[in-house]
C-alpha cells in the first residue's frame, strides 16, 4: 500500500511549489464547498421560490461559461502567479459582500456576487491547471493530476457535509466569514510558490493587444491542432450526459429512495470517493498515454452502462457501488484530458486552451440539466426512465467516440512512430 502512495508522498515533500500550489487548491477548493450551501441556504431564507433557488445555479454556470473565453486570454496574457492571488483576494472581498443580503429586497445582491465570484473563479481554474506543468517535472505532472483530483473529490465529500452542519449550527454569515479566509490563506501559499510562465514574445503581445484577437487566435490554434483538440472535447462530451444524472441523483434520493437529505449525502460522497480512486486505477489500466484518448470513449461507455444499472435499482447499496465506479470512470477520464492537454499545449496558448475546455464543460452540463429538468417538469418520463435514457446516452457518445476521435488518435500515434524511426 505505502509503495502505491510513495510517488504522490515524495511529490508533496520533495517539490515546494507544487505542494504550495496544491494546499492553495485544497484551501480554496474547501472555502468553495464550504460556502455554497450558505448562499442556498441565505436564498430559502429570504424567499420560498424554488425558481429563485434554481436561478443561482444557472447564474453560476453561465457567469463561468460567458466569461471563461476571456478569461483565457488573461491567463495567457499576464502573469499567472499574480492573477490567482488577485483573484483569491477579491473572492474573499466578494464573500464578505454576502453579509449585507439581510432581506428580501437586498436579496438581488447574492446574484450580483455570486457571477462576480464565478467570473473570477474562470480566470483562477484554468491559471491553476496551466501552472501545474511549470511546477513539475515530466514524470511528476501524472501524479500531480492525479493527487489533484483526489483532493477535489475528498474536499467535496468533507466541504459539502461540515458546510452543511457549519450553516446549520453557526449561521450564514459566520460561514461567510470562514469562507473569505480560506481565500485569503490560498492567496497566501501561491504568494509563497515560484510559477515560472514562458511570456509572450514582443510580436505577440503587440498582436493580441485587442482581446478578441487573442481569444479568435486560440480558438484558431485549436481547430487547427487536432491533437489539442481532441482532448479538449472529452469533458464536454462526457458531461452532456453524467451533468443531467449527477443533477438526478437528488430527484432519485428524494423521490425513489425515500431518503432526503441523507440519500442525497450518501450518493455525493460515493460520487466524490469515485472520482478520487478512479485517476489512480485508469492510470494503472491505461499505462501508455499513446492510449488515453482512446480510454476516454472506454471510460464514457463504462459510466453510462454502470449509472443504467442506477436508473434500473430501487437498493440504496447497488446504487452507492454503481454511482461509485460510474465516477470513478469520469474521475480517470477528468486526469487524462487535462495531462494530454498539459503536454500538449504550448504555455503561451494553454490558458485559453483550459478557458475553452471549461466553456464546453460547462455550457454541456446546463444543456444536459435543462433538458433532464424539462422532461421530468412535462411527465415525458419518470425520474429513474429518464435516467436510464441518459445513461444510455453517455454510452452511444463512447461509442461514437470510439470510431470518430479514437480512430483520428491511432493515426496521430502511428505518423508519430514513424516520424521517430
Amino acid at each position: 500500500m505505502l509503495d502505491k502512495i510513495r510517488p504522490y508522498i515524495d511529490l508533496v515533500s520533495n517539490n515546494q511549489d507544487y505542494r504550495r500550489l496544491w494546499l492553495s487548491q485544497i484551501i480554496s477548493n474547501f472555502g468553495d464547498w464550504f460556502g455554497i450551501l450558505a448562499v442556498y441556504a441565505l436564498i430559502t431564507k429570504y424567499s420560498d421560490s424554488e425558481f429563485l433557488l434554481g436561478l443561482i445555479i444557472v447564474v453560476k454556470m453561465m457567469s463561468l461559461a460567458t466569461f471563461s473565453p476571456f478569461a483565457g486570454y488573461i491567463t495567457d496574457r499576464f502573469d499567472r502567479r499574480h492573477l490567482m492571488i488577485l483573484c483569491d483576494m477579491l473572492r474573499g472581498v466578494i464573500v464578505l459582500g454576502l453579509l449585507l443580503v439581510v432581506s428580501y429586497e437586498t436579496l438581488w445582491l447574492a446574484y450580483v456576487l455570486t457571477a462576480l465570484q464565478m467570473m473570477l473563479s474562470a480566470i483562477f481554474e484554468p491559471a491553476k491547471t496551466s501552472s501545474i506543468p511549470n511546477v513539475t517535472t515530466e514524470k511528476e505532472l501524472v501524479d500531480a493530476n492525479v493527487l489533484s483530483a483526489a483532493s477535489w473529490s475528498i474536499i467535496f465529500t468533507i466541504g459539502m457535509g461540515i458546510g452543511g452542519l457549519a450553516t446549520a449550527g453557526l449561521g450564514t454569515d459566520l460561514v461567510f466569514i470562514i469562507n473569505a479566509i480560506s481565500y485569503v490563506l490560498s492567496a497566501w501559499f501561491i504568494y509563497r510558490a515560484v510559477i515560472p510562465q514562458k511570456k509572450m514574445d514582443a510580436a505577440e503581445r503587440k498582436r493580441t493587444r485587442n482581446p478578441l484577437t487573442g481569444i479568435r487566435e486560440g480558438f484558431q490554434y485549436l481547430f487547427r491542432t487536432h491533437k489539442v483538440l481532441r482532448p479538449t472535447l472529452a469533458k464536454g462530451c462526457f458531461t452532456m450526459f453524467l451533468g443531467a444524472l449527477t443533477y438526478m441523483l437528488i430527484l432519485v434520493s428524494e423521490d425513489v429512495l425515500m431518503m432526503g437529505s441523507v440519500g442525497l449525502g450518501l450518493l455525493y460522497s460515493a460520487r466524490g470517493m469515485g472520482t478520487g480512486i478512479g485517476p489512480v486505477i485508469g492510470r494503472r489500466i491505461f499505462n501508455q498515454e499513446s492510449d488515453w484518448v482512446r480510454a476516454m470513449g472506454f471510460c464514457m461507455i463504462f459510466a453510462g452502462l454502470m449509472y443504467s444499472v442506477v436508473g434500473l435499482t430501487t437498493s440504496l447499496g447497488i446504487m452507492l457501488l454503481f454511482v461509485f465506479i460510474a465516477h470513478a470512470a469520469s474521475g480517470a477520464n477528468w486526469v487524462m484530458s487535462t495531462v494530454l492537454l498539459q503536454r500538449r499545449t504550448p504555455d503561451t496558448f494553454r490558458g485559453r486552451i483550459f478557458s475553452t475546455e471549461w466553456l464546453l464543460f460547462t455550457l454541456g452540463q446546463s444543456a444536459s440539466v435543462m433538458v433532464a429538468s424539462w422532461i421530468l417538469e412535462n411527465d415525458l418520463l419518470t425520474i429513474q426512465q429518464a435516467m436510464v435514457v441518459f445513461a444510455l446516452g453517455l454510452f452511444v457518445t463512447g461509442i461514437v467516440w470510439h470510431f470518430t476521435i479514437s480512430e483520428q488518435e491511432q493515426l496521430y500515434q502511428e505518423r508519430k512512430k514513424e516520424l521517430r524511426n
